[in-house]
C-alpha cells in the first residue's frame, strides 16, 4: 500500500476505504465517509488557504452543495482551525472537540505559547511568528459527548486522547483496517524542517517541536499510538504512510522517544505547560533574550526565501 492514489488533478489523495486526504501548503485535512448511510465527516480544517481547496474537494467527491454532518477537530492550533469558522458556519454543521480543547476554541484562553528555541529548522526558528491565540466558535463548538471514546456521525470510528502536542489533541482509530488518523501526536516528516517540508520526506516523526508543550504527556500518547501497530499512518504533516517500515519508525519513536523527539533546548523540555479545563494555569519562563534574539534574526533572515517556496508551492496548488 506504499503507493497512496492520486485523485483528479492530484488535489487530494485517497488514504484507506472511506477516507480521503488534501495537503494545503503544510498541513493536512482528511475527509471520512461512513460506509452505512455515506455520510461524512471533515477532520481538522488547515489554514485560512485551504477554505477553497476543501470546497472543491467536496464538490468531487460528494457533488455541488454537499455538506458533512460534522467538523471534528484533532486539535485547535492555527494551522488546524483557520478555514473552520466560515466551514462551520457555511455548512452549518457542528464542530466537535476534546474537552481540554474547549478553552481555545470558545475564546476563554490561548495556548501555551510556541517555542522557536527548540531548533530543528527553519519551520521552528520561525515559530515566535506563529499564532496561539484562541477562536471563539462559542454556540457551535461541542465536546465529544459522554465517558465513551465514540465519535458523533463516525460509528465505525473512536478518539483516543493523546496529549502533549495540545491539552485537548486527540487520534482517530478505525480497529477493523488499524487505520490512524493522528493529527500532530506524531507526524510523518520532519516538520521543524522546511525543507523536508517541502519535500514532504516520509519520516515518522514526533509531534511538531515549537507547540509541544509538554513533552512526558507527548511521549505517553506515542506509546499509546505505537502499540496499536498501525496499518496506515495518516497525521496532520507530511503524507500517509503504510506497512511494516511505518510500523517499525514508529515503533522506534516510542522506544528511544527522548533521543527521537524532545529537544535538547526548548521553553518546556525541563518544564511542561499547565494547562486545566479553563485553559492555561500557569507556563515556564521564556529563554534568555539574547539567545531568543539571535533565533529571531536567523528567522527573519530565512523568512524570505522560505516564504516564496511556500508561496510558490500554494501557487501551484490553487491552479488545481
Amino acid at each position: 500500500m506504499e503507493q497512496i492514489t492520486k485523485q483528479e488533478n492530484n488535489a487530494f489523495f485517497k488514504v484507506a476505504e472511506g477516507v480521503w486526504g488534501l495537503t494545503d501548503i503544510f498541513v493536512n485535512v482528511y475527509i471520512v465517509q461512513n460506509k452505512g448511510d455515506n455520510s461524512w465527516v471533515l477532520i481538522d480544517a488547515g489554514l485560512k488557504t485551504a477554505y477553497p481547496k476543501i470546497k472543491k474537494m467536496v464538490t468531487q467527491l460528494f457533488g455541488e452543495n454537499a455538506r458533512p454532518k460534522a467538523i471534528v477537530l484533532t486539535h485547535g492550533h492555527f494551522d488546524h482551525v483557520g478555514s473552520l469558522k466560515k466551514l462551520a458556519e457555511e455548512w452549518d454543521v457542528p464542530v466537535y472537540a476534546h474537552h481540554l480543547e474547549m478553552a481555545y476554541l470558545t475564546g476563554k484562553s490561548g495556548y501555551p505559547p510556541p517555542d522557536s528555541s527548540v531548533g530543528g529548522g527553519m519551520m521552528a526558528y520561525m515559530a515566535d511568528l506563529y499564532s496561539a491565540a484562541p477562536i471563539d466558535l462559542s454556540g457551535r463548538v461541542e465536546e465529544f459527548p459522554g465517558i465513551t471514546p465514540d465519535i458523533p456521525f463516525m460509528p465505525e470510528w473512536k478518539y483516543i486522547h493523546t496529549p502533549g502536542h495540545s491539552p485537548g489533541h486527540v487520534s482517530f482509530w478505525r480497529e477493523k483496517d488499524k487505520v490512524l488518523i493522528a493529527g500532530d501526536a506524531v507526524v510523518t516528516t520532519k516538520q521543524e524542517s522546511a525543507m523536508a517540508v517541502l519535500l514532504q520526506t516520509k519520516i515518522v516523526s514526533g509531534p511538531p517541536k515549537y507547540f509541544t508543550c509538554n513533552w512526558l504527556k507527548a511521549e505517553d500518547s506515542v506509546d499509546q499510538l505505537a502499540s496499536l501497530l498501525p496499518n496506515v499512518l495518516a497525521s496532520g504533516h507530511g503524507k500517509p504512510m503504510y506497512g511494516k517500515n511505518m510500523q517499525q519508525q514508529l515503533l522506534e519513536l516510542a522506544y528511544y522517544f527522548e533521543d527521537k523527539a524532545v529537544p535538547e533546548t526548548g521553553r518546556y523540555v525541563m518544564s511542561p505547560a499547565i494547562t486545566d479545563s479553563e485553559g492555561i494555569v500557569s507556563v515556564p519562563k521564556e529563554m534568555a533574550e539574547p539567545y531568543r534574539v539571535l533565533l529571531t534574526v536567523g528567522a527573519v533572515a530565512g523568512l524570505t526565501a522560505l516564504g516564496w517556496a511556500l508561496y510558490s508551492k500554494y501557487r501551484m496548488q490553487k491552479s488545481y
